[in-house]
């Protein structure tokens, strides 16, 4: 009887995963027959998913084949969208960037418009690089709102007027049948930091501060989404003082609504330097603006206010701030509040640092969502079952 700790599957996983890299590691690990083992092998290598490569001699004795997972048999489409504008990629299945390009995209506008426009870029894309619709096995789009992953589709999304139910996955699948994975974008640039930078952490927290302020949590190597995909959502937790402030989500007293990018830029044309956006800060910022530099240091302070009981609650070992805020004034006030309100206990072993991958784990957190998914135990012998290609 075949089960998931026996099947071609559960192989690949130890492939992958770089726990077995001959036939004698996987016979070993498994408890399977030598017969057993090359039989479900050779689904695997049949499909292009696995490959034999060199020779592995390192135990002496006669040379073994080394097996791993071919990262260059499929590829995958990813999309990264902000307010303002977007990222598109093919990827390999190791994450690493074929193609990309980047522009403007108004997520304002709707869901029609931007889908469209990100489709287009898609073929462009492929057409660049001489890959074709047959060798994406899927999809991935991260958006700057709560995700309901389950159904694919975006919850209520105080910066995305439009989107709220609206089926992303069928409009995608309408130019290319294959999975459709989407998530929140802080979520994805959570992975993506966390698996390039930080694997062996057990705890770990990014919080993202642009347009709007949310935050990804990995666990023990995996993201955590709450029931429905709210977890994260700092921008909209109240702020006891803060009654006067609206929120573009229509509630007043968000986070937000004083020390988001949007705010920021806001307060900083008041005072008379005009700014656009949350990057405009930033430009401001790095250019030495007083004012800029004030205001970047007193949000930092609010959003450590928030933090400090995200820190208390979940204990983490690392504490990563990304986004057009992610700079030294910011992260000075978060560490101020920070350090100064939770207890010593959830702190003495608490690194609070700035993203090192920065915009591009958001694109390697999406490719990460779509190659997991689409190669874990379950959905592989799914997939080979199906015939489904490639």
């Amino acid at each position: 009887m075949v089960t998931a700790q026996t099947s071609a599957g559960h192989l690949l996983q130890l492939i992958r995963n770089g726990q077995a890299n001959t036939r004698a590691e996987l016979q070993e690990l498994t408890g399977l027959s030598r017969s057993t083992v090359s039989q479900r092998l050779e689904m695997l290598l049949g499909r292009g998913w696995v490959r034999e490569s060199g020779a592995d001699s390192s135990t002496g004795g006669r040379p073994r084949t080394r097996l791993e997972f071919d990262r260059h048999h499929a590829v995958v489409l990813a999309a990264v969208l902000d307010t303002t504008h977007a990222q598109a990629a093919v990827l390999d299945l190791a994450g690493r960037p074929l193609a990309e390009r980047s522009g403007s995209l108004l997520i304002a506008d709707g869901p029609a418009p931007a889908l469209a426009t990100i489709t287009d870029w898609f073929q462009e894309l492929l057409g660049r690089i001489g890959r074709s619709g047959q060798e994406v096995c899927g999809i991935g789009l991260a958006v700057p709102g709560p995700v309901d992953t389950s159904q694919g589709r975006v919850v209520l999304p105080p910066n995305m007027p439009g989107w709220d139910g609206y089926p992303i996955a069928d409009h995608l699948q309408e130019t290319l049948e294959v999975p459709v994975l989407v998530d929140n974008d802080a979520n994805v640039m959570a992975l993506g930091e966390h698996r390039a930078k930080y694997p062996d952490s057990p705890a770990f927290v990014l919080a993202k501060v642009s347009t709007g302020i949310g935050a990804g949590i990995v666990i023990d190597g995996a993201l955590y989404r709450g029931i429905d995909g709210g977890a994260g959502d700092l921008g909209h937790i109240r702020m006891p003082d803060l009654g006067y402030a609206l929120c573009q989500c229509g509630s007043r007293g968000c986070l937000a609504a004083v020390a988001s990018g949007r705010a920021l830029a806001r307060r900083l044309t008041e005072l008379g330097v005009p700014t656009e956006s949350g990057a405009d800060f930033r430009r401001h910022l790095d250019a030495g603006q007083p004012d800029a530099a004030r205001l970047a240091r007193e949000a930092g302070q609010r959003v450590g206010e928030v933090l400090t009981t995200v820190v208390c609650l979940l204990n983490p070992g690392l504490l990563v701030i990304a986004g057009d805020l992610a700079e030294t004034q910011f992260v000075t006030g978060v560490r101020e509040v920070l350090y100064q309100r939770a207890l010593p206990r959830a702190t003495r072993n608490l690194q609070v640092t700035t993203a090192e991958l920065g915009e591009p784990a958001a694109l390697y957190g999406t490719a990460l969502l779509v190659v997991d998914h689409l190669y874990s135990i379950d959905q592989s012998n799914t997939r080979l079952i199906a015939g489904a290609l490639p």
